[in-house]
């Protein structure tokens, strides 16, 4: 009796990221449809209901669907196409607005970044939105995973043509391959954190003509993330 071919159990389905992107999307947009369709038919029982306490319950109901629908609209954004419209942009001012941004979106932890910033008087082709929301998930990325003790340390200079941007996150250890940073999405998954952001800001950076880097320093226990833009009318020089 011949043998049976052996079930390869290492098989696995391989889908493009493409493909992956259109499900997301698609599944987003439906469920934010179901969503806002809960959320109007809460609005009009509320309406028709006279008890306090029932309608109090309501209008929590409806701020957990909202809340939901904002979380789907994050996620079909983060696997969205990246299309900067580029100013040009002081490096300094870029900075300090940055700088800004961190203190308000971050207002306890940004004390405990240390910003060292010579841009000079170059300037940058940006989407400073766009560019503000790469630099926004480095730093939530630093504050949010396995932090060690110490505070960030941020340099900003210009070198070789270039804008150099480095960030240095204490960690005792890390063990994460860095070689492919920023393009494994769906990678690390955790509660509302879906492993898109760091993609999304690389594809940030790339749309800009630069490019991101990450490696860990075991001498000095600091995740080291490197961030390069050409300069303003460099992009077309190097072309």
């Amino acid at each position: 009796m011949a043998d049976k071919p052996r079930e390869d159990k290492n098989d696995s389905l391989s889908v493009s990221w493409s493909d992956t992107i259109r499900f997301i999307k698609q599944l987003t947009h439906d469920l934010r449809n179901d969503l806002n369709a809960i959320e109007l038919q809460s609005a009009y029982v509320s309406e028709l209901e006279k008890n306090e306490e029932f309608k109090n319950e309501l209008k929590r109901l409806r701020e957990m669907v909202s809340g939901l629908a904002s979380t789907l609209q994050g996620v079909s954004r983060a696997v969205g196409d990246v299309s900067p419209t580029q100013i040009s942009y002081q490096a300094a001012d870029f900075m300090e607005d940055l700088r800004t941004k961190i203190d308000s979106d971050f207002p306890t932890e940004s004390a405990e970044i240390t910003w060292d910033i010579q841009p000079g008087d170059a300037s940058l082709n940006v989407d400073p939105q766009l560019l503000q929301e790469a630099f926004t998930e480095f730093f939530a990325n630093a504050f949010r995973h396995d932090r060690g003790k110490g505070p960030l340390l941020v340099n900003a200079k210009i070198d070789n043509n270039r804008f150099f941007f480095t960030l240095h996150e204490p960690k005792a250890r890390f063990e994460l391959p860095t070689q492919h940073w920023g393009r494994e999405p769906l990678r690390q998954i955790s509660l509302r954190h879906y492993g898109l952001g760091l993609n999304r800001a690389r594809a940030i950076v790339e749309a800009h003509g630069g490019e991101l880097h990450a490696q860990y320093d075991p001498k000095i226990s600091a995740l080291i993330t490197t961030l390069t833009l050409p300069l303003s009318g460099k992009c077309s020089e190097e072309a």
